[in-house]
């Protein structure tokens, strides 16, 4: 099949905003970084979907799951116990180990689907923004990149959201951040306990307004350039594979690699934007559940010629002749 020039299909179905700080999170790995002193190649990226505030955490690739939960406890229960994680389909994540552990604690797991990691938009994002922070402080102040992850953590999270039109401190605590480059602009604040617990009402109140507000910008800015698609069990389709990054390619070099596979039955449709379809054994470690923009109706060739006799109009019946 030729490369595809199609718009996305059907309308985005945004997350729910979060009702509170630190009870929805998404989470995910930065990987393929040198290797520091101290033995860390990978940051754990945990981001608050109300706020924006995040936490970097620099690991080892070979962490134990024992070691994960209790970096986890250590430093995200900290907040109070997520209601919600929404992650991609990591190894780690979709472990039983894992799964034990969130419904021990009564936290819900949600993954996005196979090929379609914009389900995560959020930690894809915050992942661009700490690579490049990351980038600035090797290239200008030299060393391991974990000795300045606390540094970048901070510039982070006193930076300026668009989606909140704050700074996701600002966001989590209330007010602005004390930092040497803004000391004039903060000054000495202090609130009584009722004013400060009406200030933090306030202050989550607007940031959900807010978020409401991007959402819908965003939600009719794309809707407006995709079109309508759906299948029905028993349907077959073509599964696009995504030619991204860290992406499986179905043992092809990147370019010359098929840019869709199939064609594959129809299961059961997932939501409304997502079918269960019928992967061959060769497949089977790849999760198959799958977003609608990844896949493409399989005509057969039967279904092509299909009816033309029932519906066969002889080219004279077709034409209309005027006298001239």
């Amino acid at each position: 099949m030729k490369v595809e020039h199609e718009r996305p299909t059907r309308s985005l179905q945004p997350l729910s905003i979060p009702e509170w700080k630190w009870e929805h999170i998404a989470i995910d790995f930065v990987t393929g970084l040198p290797r520091t002193l101290g033995g860390n190649n990978i940051i754990w990226e945990i981001v608050d979907r109300l706020t924006k505030s995040a936490h970097f955490l620099p690991m080892k690739v070979n962490f134990s799951m024992d070691r994960l939960a209790s970096l986890y406890v250590r430093e995200i229960v900290r907040h109070g116990v997520p209601v919600s994680i929404v992650s991609d389909r990591d190894p780690r994540f979709t472990s039983r180990f894992w799964h034990s552990l969130q419904k021990a604690l009564g936290t819900k797991l949600s993954f996005s689907t196979a090929f379609h990691p914009q389900t995560d938009g959020q930690s894809e994002m915050v992942i661009q923004v700490l690579e490049d922070l990351l980038r600035a402080c090797t290239l200008d102040l030299k060393g391991n990149w974990d000795d300045y992850l606390p540094l970048v953590e901070f510039a982070y999270n006193n930076s300026f959201q668009a989606s909140i039109r704050m700074t996701p401190f600002e966001g989590l605590y209330g007010r602005k951040c004390r930092s040497l480059v803004c000391l004039d602009d903060v000054g000495e604040m202090k609130l009584l306990g009722l004013e400060l617990v009406q200030l933090t009402v306030e202050k989550v109140a607007l940031i959900k307004e807010r978020l409401k507000a991007t959402q819908s910008r965003q939600k009719s800015y794309i809707d407006n350039r995709r079109q309508d698609l759906e299948f029905e069990v028993g349907d077959h389709v073509f599964l696009k594979v995504s030619p991204m990054k860290s992406v499986m390619r179905f043992g092809r070099e990147e370019k010359l690699s098929p840019r869709f596979v199939g064609p594959f039955e129809i299961l059961e449709r997932v939501g409304t934007l997502a079918y269960k379809v019928a992967l061959p054994p060769s497949l089977s470690k790849i999760h198959n559940v799958f977003h609608i923009s990844t896949l493409r109706k399989y005509v057969t060739p039967q279904n092509l010629l299909q009816g033309h006799d029932d519906h066969f109009i002889p080219l004279a019946q077709r034409l209309k002749v005027e006298t001239i």
